[in-house]
């Protein structure tokens, strides 16, 4: 696997190196030892996968807050999907600052993403899955969630946002939501 370290601490983009023949390929998308070496999250509690049927859906921006604090390794198993994450830390220097990544089902490139950090997707094919391994359970009482078009945070969405949810679309700012 390459490991690549975003401009925001903690991220990461994560590459396979796939092993090819007449069959295929071959994979790792996941070592323990790999990911110690980094100083990354070994032990996942839980994986999840999102099915989403139509081209310009926007899921995000979600969160938990400690203790309950998530570690997500993402990757897109069908499909292509532009994913972002932001950095929610209040104490980071890059708070309120983005990187995105298109995850899809050529490139298999997988995105880590640290505790303290907003996760949403837009999807770029009429069909896409994503795969997400998580480091704890999903706690209602901790999640978060911030407008996908906070001004102050400027993620520049690839398409026109086409389904998103009531709860997505009345999210509060970031700065809001971080009060």
């Amino acid at each position: 696997m390459i490991f690549t370290e975003t401009p925001l601490a903690g991220a990461w983009i994560i590459q396979p190196e796939p092993k090819h023949d007449e069959r295929g390929f071959f994979a790792r998308t996941f070592c323990k030892q790999a990911f110690r070496e980094r100083g990354l999250c070994t032990d996942f509690a839980q994986c999840s996968v999102s099915h989403n049927n139509q081209k310009a859906l926007l899921r995000g921006m979600h969160w938990q807050v400690a203790p309950h604090g998530e570690i997500k390794l993402v990757r897109c198993t069908h499909g292509a999907i532009f994913d972002v994450i932001v950095d929610v830390r209040g104490d980071s220097p890059t708070f309120g600052q983005w990187i995105a990544q298109e995850l899809n089902d050529e490139n298999h490139t997988m995105l880590y993403i640290p505790e303290g950090f907003a996760h949403g997707f837009m999807t770029l094919t009429e069909a896409a899955e994503v795969f997400y391994q998580i480091s704890t359970y999903h706690h209602a009482k901790s999640a978060r969630c911030f407008a996908h078009d906070d001004p102050d945070v400027g993620i520049r969405w690839p398409l026109p946002v086409g389904l998103i949810n009531d709860r997505d679309k009345n999210a509060p700012t970031l700065a809001e939501a971080c009060a």
